[in-house]
């Protein structure tokens, strides 16, 4: 990550903090896949000891998702998560219209325009329940279903909301790295 990317990053981390999913299990220090892995387990199986229970997983994987962030977009979360509109205005202009190119020895690539941000959080929806919850780590999602009894609605309402916000925010699930357990 560039210089001036980590300043930014370290001072709008501060300012959001407080508004951070806490089953985002990336980019957290001290923080990582294991946990992720110990929490999903721990959860699925406390509510496996109820008689009639079940669980279900639907891992989601996006396409590009750091590079199909909207400008707009995210102008309207910094500012909901409480970011100085200055502060929030300064990042777009940057994170817009960034030309860009690869070296690789001598040889160099055009310069390309992007939009999109640097690698980090993707993902805004949350949802914790006692019968389903999300888990993120980078730019995977965990739906995870406590079904009692065989009832499915909550899970599936979660799955459907979930689907819906992922095109209001133009980040496209790659169905072919999609399962459910």
């Amino acid at each position: 990550m560039k210089t001036m990317e980590r300043l930014i990053l370290n001072h709008l981390h501060s300012l959001v903090s407080s508004s951070l999913d806490l089953l985002q299990f990336a980019y957290q220090p001290g923080i990582g896949v294991d946990d992720a892995i110990i929490y999903l387990l721990h959860r699925s199986l406390s509510h496996l000891e109820h008689v009639g229970s079940t669980v279900r997983v639907m891992l989601f994987d996006f396409s590009s998702a750091f590079n199909t962030i909207q400008p707009s977009l995210l102008r309207g979360k910094l500012e909901g998560a409480g970011v100085d509109c200055h502060l929030t205005a300064w990042t777009i202009d940057y994170l817009t219209n960034r030309p860009q190119c690869v070296r690789l020895h001598n040889c160099v690539s055009d310069a390309v325009c992007s939009m999109g941000a640097p690698q980090g959080k993707t993902s805004d929806f949350t949802h914790n329940t006692d019968h389903c919850h999300i888990q993120k780590f980078s730019d995977d999602t965990a739906i995870i279903g406590h079904v009692s009894d065989g009832n499915e609605l909550a899970n599936r309402g979660v799955i459907k909301d979930f689907v819906d916000w992922c095109g209001i925010n133009h980040l496209h699930i790659n169905a072919a790295r999609q399962r459910r357990w």
